[in-house]
């Protein structure tokens, strides 16, 4: 996985948050650890993120999509829709990742889907359900995040 990805936003919601002065793929693809996973957002709001992870790269050693990779996508999906939930004076910090890994999988993409389990004005909780390309359940997770004020020097590694 050698070429740097980014990770893509839908258009209105990076002109949502541009408008407030954030440039979400910026924050989000600095060569972070989903960018180099190959995480790609497809759909983000604070009611449901969705997104894609390729197997190939994101393996353990006999072949199978490393339980961890999961634990990335997932992180990643519930950490944007806690930080669009908690809007731009907040920061997103998961504090708590639980993973249920049901099935492996060999190739292909997984997807990801985030929905809310709770919406607090300090935490955000999130449940992502991670699926095959035949819809089959890979891994169930929970994320809960912190919701933090931003502090200044909050994103400087995202811009260099």
């Amino acid at each position: 996985m050698g070429e740097q990805q980014q990770v893509k936003f839908p258009q209105e919601v990076i002109d949502e948050y541009a408008a407030l002065g954030v440039d979400l793929p910026a924050l989000f693809s600095a060569g972070h650890l989903g960018t180099r996973m190959g995480v790609q957002i497809l759909e983000a709001s604070a009611e449901r993120v969705v997104g894609t992870m390729p197997v190939e790269g994101n393996t353990q050693p006999y072949g199978l999509l490393h339980g961890g990779a999961s634990a990335v996508l997932a992180e990643t999906l519930g950490s944007v829709g806690s930080m669009l939930h908690g809007g731009s004076s907040k920061i997103a910090v998961g504090v708590d990742l639980n993973c249920t890994h049901h099935r492996g999988v060999r190739s292909g993409l997984v997807t990801g889907v985030a929905t809310p389990v709770h919406r607090g004005r300090s935490t955000a909780t999130y449940e992502i359900v991670i699926t095959d390309e035949a819809d089959k359940r890979v891994c169930t997770a929970r994320l809960t995040c912190l919701l933090r004020d931003v502090r200044p020097g909050d994103g400087e590694q995202a811009a260099g």
